[in-house]
């Protein structure tokens, strides 16, 4: 009866619709996939890649080492505020995190939750084992390990989302404000 949609006949024939992915190092929204005929099938996603270091390469950051030994919940709550771009407080995730530690003793159901997220945002391999498994028997190397890979991201880790979004824009404030409205005339 209808044409059909050209937006929803691509789901038709390919499953879900277009994910959409935000870059870290720009902000800007691309698609993850590319446009492509009909007559062709949709090219395969891009293989996992490996983590810039390993699990247990955590005398390349002694400091961050230090920290994430004595109180992890600082590295944790650095690592989730970049991680959820800044819609979460280091200070708030830091003190959750902190909290299901006391009242659990196993912070790690909370902290291998962004273990997923990076691999997810960075199509990094699930490895040495699962995600879990990984939080459950080396939380505090599994977070040094995703501390230096926001580092080797380009991530200041200590200026949290805000600094990190304010240094890449040069300290041009990006927010948006109304405009202001000068006086009528006057005799």
């Amino acid at each position: 009866m209808y044409p059909p949609n050209p937006d929803t006949s691509d789901q038709k024939h390919h499953g879900a619709p277009t994910p959409y992915t935000q870059l870290p190092a720009t902000g800007v929204q691309v698609s993850s996939t590319t446009q492509h005929s009909s007559n062709y099938p949709p090219p395969p996603p891009a293989a996992p890649v490996a983590w810039s270091t390993g699990l247990f390469d955590c005398c390349s950051d002694v400091k961050n080492c230090c920290i994430t030994c004595w109180c992890p919940c600082i590295t944790f709550g650095q690592i989730a505020e970049i991680v959820d771009r800044g819609s979460t407080s280091s200070v708030t995730s830091g003190t959750l995190y902190g909290l299901i530690s006391l009242i659990t003793g196993c912070a790690c159901i909370y902290s291998y939750v962004y273990r997923t997220k990076i691999r997810e945002q960075y199509m990094l391999e699930e490895s040495p084992c699962g995600d879990c498994m990984v939080h459950c028997f080396c939380d505090s190397c599994a977070m040094c390990q995703e501390y230096r890979e926001l580092q080797n991201r380009g991530y200041n880790m200590t200026l949290g989302w805000k600094g990190n979004v304010q240094q890449q824009n040069h300290g041009v404030a990006m927010t948006p404000t109304a405009p202001t409205s000068e006086p009528g005339m006057t005799r």
